[in-house]
Formats: structure tokens, sequence, C-alpha cells
């Protein structure tokens, strides 16, 4: 009886405190982009995501600032700018961690648990969780914080060995499964055997991600927090496939995101306006009932303290691996538009990493052929434009460079002062060579690492 009066008590204290401090859990998709069933795509097979979703409000235009997973976390963590903190390269190492929004919530009483990655281009500083271990087998007793990497549908495992895949979609049914043949490409790829395997490799994983979800939800139900957990679902950044992942195109940089919090958001709820990543951090210290720091990047966008909407998003792409280049974007709910500062260099730069997917090869060994035609030679091209601008609403693959056309001059001159003063505004240092970097203390001397990779194109695949 002493034991249930006590258990009774442990209860009421944590449903009395739900409306100030909540659980807030974030269940992160690897390498995922909103091919989803819920976003509108026939080929998907998400039923379990789809469910959390008509629960909770669903976000069209959701967007990280980097296409890349470092970067990208970098952001996510502290809720800065990567190119404003000098954690852009991917594969770099800042010296100096900067503060997390997770050491603000621990000084808010919260218990921060972050098992799997923390890849976050530095180290992870003093401070930052209660613990990296699954959270899931037992709750604090206090209001927690929880975070879990779903890597199902990391770009490696598109083109894993047949052994692996079959363990990582093993839960899959005979229906679930999507025929290649049945593939919706978009217009750059070349349509051949290794493209739609890939491809329906790739929706394969996001339903094996799906079944991941659901368990999650479910420990949650068992747990009986469900009323009083906010979760957030989303991807790192778009899909691990070329052209997408690694580039400022809303293959690489558009995201789902789902929120559910019963009783505080309508469910089937759908948004439009902009989110970004940088957002994140000060949303969940907001909903926490803790201070938002004035240094951090991202506005609030949901609960009682949301922000008016956002009119744009960034995104930026400097180093991946061995291959440098500097490319911006700001984006609007509409049109895109993306400066390249080294118009000189190639799309299809080599990255030894990236080279492995089947898709790369069969693209590049067509292009060498000169059997490709259309979009699929863009990324070919021997140098790139200047400036890209696109209408997102007639192009979405964007693929039709609208940069020259009279039509669109005045929102061209719009974005291109909106992208002038976000990088003066947020002190973008990726024009500061990464050398220079290295030898003010900023980074690690990470960058030889990655030089010495850099190989010269055989003859049949140089562009």
């Amino acid at each position: 009886m002493r034991f249930a009066v006590c258990s009774l008590l442990f209860f009421a204290a944590l449903f009395s405190r739900a409306a100030d401090q909540p659980n807030i859990i974030w269940i992160v998709g690897e390498d995922l982009g909103p091919e989803l069933r819920c976003y509108g795509d026939a080929y998907s097979r998400t039923p379990n995501i789809d469910k959390l979703a008509s629960e909770g409000v669903r976000f069209t235009r959701a967007f990280t600032h980097a296409p890349v997973c470092a970067p990208s976390r970098s952001g996510l963590i502290t809720g800065r700018y990567p190119t404003s903190i000098g954690t852009h390269h991917m594969r770099s190492k800042l010296l100096k961690p900067p503060p997390t929004f997770t050491q603000r919530l621990r000084e808010c009483g919260y218990h921060v648990s972050w098992p799997g990655k923390t890849d976050f281009n530095f180290d992870v500083p003093p401070g930052a969780f209660d613990a990296t271990n699954n959270w899931r087998r037992q709750l604090p007793r206090q209001p927690f914080f929880a975070y879990i990497n779903l890597g199902t549908t990391h770009e490696s495992q598109i083109r894993a060995s047949p052994e692996q895949f079959a363990k990582n979609t093993a839960k899959l049914k005979a229906a679930e499964r999507h025929e290649p043949t049945q593939a919706k490409l978009p217009p750059y790829y070349p349509d051949t055997a290794e493209t739609r395997r890939d491809w329906a490799n790739y929706y394969d994983l996001i339903t094996a991600v799906d079944y991941q979800v659901a368990e999650v939800l479910a420990d949650i139900e068992r747990h009986g927090v469900q009323s009083n957990t906010v979760v957030f679902f989303f991807g790192d950044h778009g899909r691990g496939l070329p052209r997408g992942k690694r580039w400022v195109y809303d293959s690489g940089i558009h995201v789902p995101l789902i929120v559910r919090r019963p009783g505080a958001i309508k469910p089937g709820t759908v948004r439009e306006d902009p989110v970004a990543f940088v957002d994140f951090a000060p949303t969940v210290l907001s909903l926490a009932g803790c201070a938002v720091p004035k240094e951090l990047d991202g506005q609030v966008f949901l609960g009682p303290n949301r922000a008016a909407d956002r009119k744009y998003i960034y995104a930026a792409r400097d180093r991946m691996d061995e291959a440098y280049d500097r490319i911006r974007c700001v984006r609007d709910a509409r049109f895109k538009y993306i400066r390249n500062f080294h118009p000189e260099l190639p799309y299809a730069q080599r990255i030894d990493y990236m080279e492995e997917m089947p898709t790369t090869r069969v693209w590049r060994e067509l292009n060498a052929a000169g059997k490709l035609t259309g979009p699929q030679t863009l990324w070919f091209s021997k140098n790139k434009p200047r400036e890209e601008f696109y209408d997102l609403e007639s192009d979405p693959h964007e693929i039709n460079n609208l940069a020259d056309s009279k039509l669109h001059r005045a929102k061209l001159d719009e974005l291109r002062g909106a992208l002038d003063r976000w990088i003066a505004e947020t002190g973008d240092m990726g024009a500061i060579p990464e050398k220079e970097l290295i030898a003010r203390g900023l980074v690690a001397d990470k960058l030889s690492e990655y030089e010495a990779r850099v190989k010269p194109l055989p003859e049949n695949q140089k562009l």
C-alpha cells in the first residue's frame, strides 16, 4: 500500500508540471527527405509516420542549413549557423566547443539523454548531456529531453551488402517492398537498373524506419508519458543519393518535420510557413520554460512564444570531405536563389565516399560514353553558373535556371539582397580559407588528411 501511494504521488508530480515542462523527444532519420506518404508520395509506405502526422502538425517547408550530417547537427545542437561558428566544413573540428542548448536545458532542471551520434564537428562540451545510454529502457524521474538517431536510411545502407540490406529490412512484408520498375525517378537521373534499384532500396529503408518510429512511440505509451511528451520527427538532411545530400537543392535540404503534443497541437494540422533547423533549439528551450539566449540564430516556431512566420530560410555548402566548394542559398515559399562562389568548379567533383553509390557510378559512366540527354547532363557541366534561380512551384527538381529571366528580375534581386544581408549579419566565415582558420587556432588541421585523398580523374571520366 505504501509503495502504491508513493507511486501515485510520483506520477501526480509528473503530470502537475506537464504544462510547464513537458518531456521532449527528437526522433531523427538520417539522410531522410520528405519521401513519405503523408507528404503526398504515393510510392512510399509509411503508415506509422502518417499516423503520427494525423495526431499532430506536419510542416511542409522545413529545411536544414547544411545538406550533410556534421554541419547540420552542429546547428541543431547549438542553434547557430555553422558558417557563423566555424563548423561549416564537413569533417573539420572546432577546437573550442560552443555552448549547446542541451546545457541550458539541464540548467532548467531537465535530464538530457543523447545516445548515438554526436557528430557535431566539435567534441561534446562538458555538461551537454546527462547520459548517452538508451533512455527508452528507464525514464528519468524529472522532465527529460531525449534523442534517438535512426541510421537505417543513411546513404551507406542504400548500397549495403545484400546481407546487411536484408537485415535492415527484415520486418518488411512482401507487399511493403518497393518495385524498382514502379519508381518515379527525378528527371536529372539516367533511367537505369542501378538507379532504380538504389531508389527502391531507399524507399524500403524508409519503411524500415517507419517500423522503428512505431517502436519508439509504443515505448512512450508503455511508459505512460504520452500525454505530456512533445515528439519531434524529422530527417537530418535530404536523401543520401547524388544531387541530394551535399547539395543545397531541395533534395538535399528539405526534410520532413512532424510534431505531436497532445492537448496543445490540433491533430491533423498542416503548416506551410518556412522552418529552419536553427529554430529547433530556441523552440525546445521555449517549450521547456527556459530562457532563450539572444545569441541564437533561430526563432521559436511552436507554443505561446511563437514568433512571426519566417520569410526566408538559408543554407550553405562548403568542403565535403576532399571536395572543396562554397555555395550559399536563400529560399522563400516559392523561389530559391543559389550563389556559386566557385563557378569554375564542376558540380561532379569526385568524393570517394559518394563514388561508392551505384547511381553515381552508372551516371558517370554514361556521361563518359556521351549517352546522357537533357537534364541528365546538367550535373556534368564543366563549370557552374555563378547564380541559379528557380521557381519551385513549376520546377520542383530545380533544373530550369531562370537567373537570366527578365520575368523574375524583381524576385531575383530581392533574394540576392536577402542573401547578401544574411552573409554579412551572421558573419559567414566561408570566405576565410580553411588553412587560415587552422592557423588562427580555430579549427584542427584535418584538411591535410582530405587533401591527400584528391586524385586526378581518369582520362575517360574527365568532364
